[in-house]
């Protein structure tokens, strides 16, 4: 929270020190930008156009259908949440427009879940400077998780280096002895990716490795170097509209290799977008991807997140992306409740990390005050005849190696809507 230090400011409070006066007329020293006593307002930057918004741009929309949710049951500290979302198209340039309109026009509380490595790279430090909590980013870069140099910003996805980690420790149980190779954007997404891929087979232990660019939508030359190394196990590190390139691509090429995906490209719905009913349950049969959010049909958070969607989201299509939508909703909401009746936005960024909030996935959380990263553990996902569950053990990556584990997953409480603390203060 900036305190007002402006000419006038600093001579109102001289003037009244020299005249004894009883008390001075200085401006409220706990106004917090984006918080009245009804509303708390908060932003963020996704790609409604553009490169990723097939992939990406219902992710804003789940979020928005669970803060109606929250709102038309009381809010938080009754307060409504309102959320405000700036089309990036996923251009960095872009990005640190819709941004600074963010911070300096709506006044935002706080910027939540701005999507994408290279574009909320181009806005980290201006938060920083800003002193804005910075939540949740939708990106697995271990740029989020630098807490003596952005101390308020805080990851959401599990980070790249374990999920390749995860995917490439499944592969080498799998398929002992297959060719492994990876695929990766050309940005810390798809370096994430390899580095905790190489982290289990060892700096010499892949077949191939590709690169691509969101630029250039032709992952040719890319299939074809693959297919030419004959890989077995291919894990990919792209977003969901080149996974369908790459896979499509082999299928073209009538090559079917196994296909190993990051969460952020391994939602079998919007991959289905992409290739149709007709193909994609044959080409990406078998596709093993990871989560760390609640994910099977029958799982009691998903089915509350389907009547929000029916109810409050005009029943759009209900994906992998409406569940990462709307956990982030509840993520935040839960982190408002633990702010205090009076929130600012120092309690905002201390409740996150208080190690207290329990989120809603399959594996517990991992903020604190030296780690702001989210989740440090991912579940293994199969597609199985047009179903994505749950099919593998849990992996944990840390200290360069990777350990099953139990899954341990948040009950849902109250609806799905946050309490306050016990003993916060609040009247409600």
């Amino acid at each position: 929270m900036h305190t007002p230090t402006s000419r006038t400011a600093v001579a109102a409070l001289t003037a009244a020190a020299l005249l004894g006066a009883a008390a001075c007329s200085t401006p409220d020293e706990d106004d917090t930008p984006g918080i009245t006593d009804d509303t708390v307002t908060i932003g963020t930057h996704q790609p409604l156009t553009g490169p990723a918004a097939a992939g990406y741009s219902t992710i804003s929309a789940a979020t928005a259908a669970y803060f109606a949710y929250v709102n038309d049951n009381g809010g938080i500290h009754g307060r409504d949440i309102e959320y405000v979302v700036k089309d990036d198209a996923y251009d960095p340039a872009q990005t640190q427009t819709a941004v600074r309109e963010l911070v300096t026009e709506d006044e935002v509380f706080a910027i939540v879940n701005g999507l994408g490595t290279p574009t909320h790279s181009a806005v980290l430090d201006y938060l920083d400077e800003q002193e804005v909590p910075d939540l949740f980013v939708s990106s697995g870069a271990l740029t989020w998780n630098q807490p003596g140099v952005y101390p308020n910003t805080f990851a959401f996805n599990a980070d790249y280096v374990t999920e390749g980690a995860a995917l490439a420790q499944y592969a080498v149980d799998q398929h002992p002895g297959a060719l492994i190779c990876v695929l990766g954007q050309d940005d810390d997404y798809g370096e994430g990716i390899l580095e905790g891929v190489e982290m289990v087979v060892g700096g010499n232990g892949l077949a191939e490795i590709q690169t691509y660019s969101t630029s250039n939508q032709d992952v040719t030359a890319q299939i074809g170097a693959m297919m030419e190394a004959g890989c077995e196990v291919n894990v990919l590190g792209t977003i969901n509209g080149f996974t369908a390139l790459a896979v499509g691509t082999a299928a073209e090429l009538d090559w079917f290799p196994q296909w190993y995906v990051s969460s952020s490209g391994g939602d079998y719905p919007t991959l289905v977008g992409y290739l149709g009913e007709d193909v994609a349950p044959l080409v990406l049969q078998g596709m093993v991807s990871v989560n760390y959010l609640p994910f099977s049909p029958d799982d009691e958070w998903v089915e509350l997140f389907r009547r929000i969607n029916d109810e409050y989201n005009d029943g759009a299509p209900f994906t992998g992306n409406t569940v990462f939508g709307m956990s982030v909703g509840y993520l935040f909401a839960e982190a408002l409740a633990a702010a205090g009746a009076d929130p600012t936005r120092e309690s905002l960024v201390a409740a996150v990390e208080s190690g207290d909030l329990v989120g809603n996935g399959i594996v517990p959380l991992a903020y604190s005050e030296d780690d702001h990263a989210a989740y440090r553990s991912v579940g293994i996902t199969v597609v199985n005849e047009g179903v994505q569950d749950y099919a593998g053990p849990v992996y944990s990556v840390g200290a360069g190696r990777v350990t099953a584990v139990e899954a341990q997953p948040v009950p849902l409480e109250n609806d799905g809507i946050p309490q306050p603390p016990q003993g916060d203060g609040s009247d409600e």
